[in-house]
């Protein structure tokens, strides 16, 4: 059984075929898939979106969504998790952090909206989805400030430092189509290296496309579709075989460690 620990299903990218999308991941093996929210106007969408599918969801604002975010989507947030604190379908607050690389957002805005969440996170006792770009160590700061219960750093790209204290912490890395391109070496080091009980497989469908998804610059060009290339959830076995080559696993035991592992810091999952 695969886990794919981070995908945003809810996406316009999918509202032509969403069924058929699901479809195809089930039908590849991916029994679970946790949806994050971005912001508040999604936190219904994901949720029912879980419900009707069997699925996981989380309940959190984006960094990339703080610039448009209201003061009080904060206090809808709290109400959110406060109505659906017995929901065994809410498994984590997310997705949520900091997001250095993006030109034009307030870093000042974004550390307030991850400083208020982690608050949350430690009164609903819930772990968090960590988004994480270039801005690892302002995260690690903000965590030893408002300890939570783990979580995930979703699509983890920082220093071998950096793992080890997201690890400490009782974080697990998420790893995704990044890993399948071969010149992602720091990538494809931490995924070869990390503890085995740190790695957690994603998507980050539709976005973050594996390399035969992949469309070059040139590629988008000609076709006058900015586009990468959709991703979705039923690319997640061939996603790991990547990592099961870099682990010398079989594609059974990367599933069998993938999926305990997620379940260990997403307890919940363990409902569902």
């Amino acid at each position: 059984m695969w886990i794919d620990s981070h995908c945003h299903l809810d996406a316009s990218e999918f509202d032509g075929d969403r069924g058929a999308v699901v479809a195809r991941a089930r039908a590849a093996g991916v029994a679970q898939i946790v949806i994050p929210a971005v912001g508040a106007f999604d936190f219904d969408a994901v949720r029912e979106l879980a419900h009707e599918h069997g699925f996981a969801y989380a309940l959190g604002i984006h960094p990339l969504f703080t610039m448009k975010a209201r003061e009080d989507d904060l206090a809808t947030l709290a109400q959110a998790l406060e109505a659906h604190a017995d929901d065994p379908h809410l498994v984590a607050i997310g997705e949520i952090g900091l997001d250095f690389f993006v030109p034009g957002l307030d870093p000042a805005r974004q550390q307030h909206f991850y400083l208020e969440q982690l608050k949350l996170a430690r009164r609903f006792a819930l772990p968090v989805l960590l988004h994480v770009r270039r801005s690892a160590d302002q995260l690690l700061a903000g965590l030893r400030r408002h300890p939570v219960v783990g979580g995930i750093a979703h699509a983890f790209n920082g220093s071998d430092q950096q793992a080890a204290r997201f690890v400490d912490l009782g974080f697990a890395l998420g790893f995704g189509g990044t890993l399948t391109f071969e010149r992602s070496l720091q990538i494809r080091k931490l995924a070869a290296t990390v503890p085995e009980t740190a790695l957690v497989l994603e998507t980050d469908a539709p976005d973050i496309p594996p390399q035969w998804l992949y469309r070059t610059a040139g590629e988008r060009e000609a076709s006058g579709d900015s586009g990468q290339g959709r991703n979705e959830p039923a690319q997640l076995p061939r996603i790991a075989q990547s990592l099961a080559a870099l682990r010398g696993w079989t594609l059974e035991q990367t599933a069998a460690v993938t999926s305990a592992n997620c379940r260990r810091v997403l307890p919940r999952l363990g409902a569902l």
